[in-house]
């Protein structure tokens, strides 16, 4: 397992490209074929390779009733009990702030929020084009 030092911007599950030459974590005797990212925090990242079994088994479980499992529990968000939790930062504290379990509900609200805010930033710009004296 590769450790990455430093700020990533991405979460956990993300894909990222194999470094050439890069051999499975728990296969060193194979070549990689992919590099998910695993547990995330403030302080960066590790890296998964694996080979094309791994891959494999990666998915299935992914579809398992265990990960389903693991999606259930309490948003650090709103504090409701949710069955669709996922890990997002609060993009305020930055790319590398602390990394949360959050619902789609939450999700879904910051998206439109975050929207509603861009749409009325263009609106604002839009007045403050022209020519102005130097």
């Amino acid at each position: 397992m590769a450790d990455v030092t430093g700020p990533i911007a991405t979460l956990s599950g993300s894909s990222h490209s194999v470094p050439d030459g890069q051999s499975c974590d728990r296969h060193p005797d194979r070549k990689a074929v992919a590099r998910i990212q695993g547990e995330t925090d403030s302080f960066g990242s590790e890296m998964n390779d694996m080979c094309q079994e791994c891959l494999d088994e990666h998915r299935a479980y992914l579809k398992s009733p265990e990960a389903a499992e693991r999606r259930k529990g309490i948003c650090e968000w709103c504090k409701n009990p949710a069955d669709d939790l996922r890990d997002r930062r609060d993009f305020e504290e930055g790319v590398s702030g602390r990394v949360y379990r959050v619902c789609g509900a939450c999700v879904t609200a910051e998206n439109e929020r975050l929207a509603e805010e861009a749409d009325e930033f263009d609106r604002t710009r839009d007045d403050w084009d022209g020519d102005y004296d130097d």
